[in-house]
């Protein structure tokens, strides 16, 4: 009969308990050792990299010395906008002060989102727009076009209180930083005079830029920047081009008025942008612009028209069947004028 080699047996230590049981108290050992501002290092690296809320939650969750280091200051204002990605199915109290807490510490990205849901979803203008601005003066991209935005609709007063100028020159810097709804945006105020000078080179050249950067942002491989400027000269829309993904606050925004809010906002006479992936509502009744060829869509922006006429409202702006209604009406109308003039010859 075989028998088992020596080796394959635990050797108790001596104090009588087993060396994996030891291995685990010298790690935690060490890990207690670790000076708070080595930990803190490592904790901003992993917020500031987090792709869902949950890898903040898991790290919060794994010691107390953990989760009251996480909540670190110096931590909370490296938030990436992926770990502050929020669903609106679970948004709370303590969300709420979460978010306020990393917008104490200095994050630009907290102060974004809580106040785009500030402003628009919980009506709360003033305090959601001072959060904007807040995050605007810092430099974030999103923000300045948000505002701008918001001074071109008058959102959260009147139409007296629109300033196009203002709401071109916050696009400009948003544009500068690299936004490429804003780039858009400022490319149509340019081509139609909006708020600015008019010029249509300049205008047509922005939003060829924006096309590209859209397409290097989605696609980044040699193979796409080679056709760069094969699918720059089919569309100023950017007709081939994948569509990234919304911001956090934007989704956040569409989940909120999905449901029985949406229904709400419409009864009251309220409309939602109808590029889905915006989520803006109105602030007061027919702020946004209808399409001028159909009637039945509305927007918070140029840009928006231009990503929704890409996804869906191409093919149904005047659809087929209304053309071809139209079309046999005419034709009857033609035929009743022909036979009614001929009765008159005869």
């Amino acid at each position: 009969m075989q028998t088992r080699s020596g080796s394959v047996y635990r050797k108790p230590d001596t104090d009588g308990k087993s060396p994996s049981r030891k291995r685990r108290r010298v790690a935690v050992d060490f890990f207690d050792g670790l000076p708070d501002d080595l930990v803190l290092s490592i904790l901003c690296k992993l917020i500031s990299s987090a792709q869902s809320p949950s890898d903040l939650v898991s790290v919060m969750m794994t010691c107390k010395r953990m989760n009251g280091l996480v909540m670190n200051p110096m931590v909370l204002s490296k938030a990436s906008a992926k770990s502050l990605a929020i669903r609106a199915k679970n948004w709370s109290e303590s969300a709420h002060r979460f978010l306020k807490l990393c917008v104490d510490a200095g994050c630009l990205e907290a102060a974004y989102t809580l106040g785009m849901i500030m402003f628009y979803c919980l009506q709360s203008r003033s305090p959601g727009a001072a959060l904007m601005a807040k995050a605007a003066m810092g430099s974030h991209a999103a923000a300045l076009y948000s505002l701008a935005v918001v001074q071109f609709n008058g959102s959260g007063g009147s139409k007296t209180h629109k300033d196009l100028r203002a709401g071109v020159a916050l696009c400009a810097r948003a544009a500068y930083l690299g936004h490429v709804d804003a780039l858009r945006e400022l490319g149509h105020c340019l081509q139609d005079g909006y708020g600015v000078r008019r010029n249509v080179a300049e205008g047509r050249r922005f939003l060829l830029q924006a096309n590209a950067r859209e397409l290097a942002e989605v696609v980044p491989t040699a193979t796409w920047r080679c056709q760069l400027h094969q699918q720059q000269l089919r569309s100023d829309f950017g007709c081939d081009v994948p569509v990234a993904e919304p911001h956090s606050a934007n989704r956040f925004m569409a989940e909120w008025f999905a449901g029985a809010r949406g229904k709400e906002a419409e009864e009251g006479g309220l409309r939602l942008c109808s590029h889905a992936r915006c989520g803006r509502p109105e602030t007061r009744k027919h702020e946004f612009r209808r399409c001028s060829v159909c009637g039945t869509v509305n927007y918070c922006s140029r840009a928006c028209q231009a990503l929704h006429w890409r996804l869906a409202h191409k093919s149904e702006c005047v659809p087929m069947g209304r053309w071809a209604d139209g079309v046999a009406a005419a034709a009857a109308a033609d035929a009743d004028l022909a036979g009614a003039d001929g009765g008159n010859l005869n």
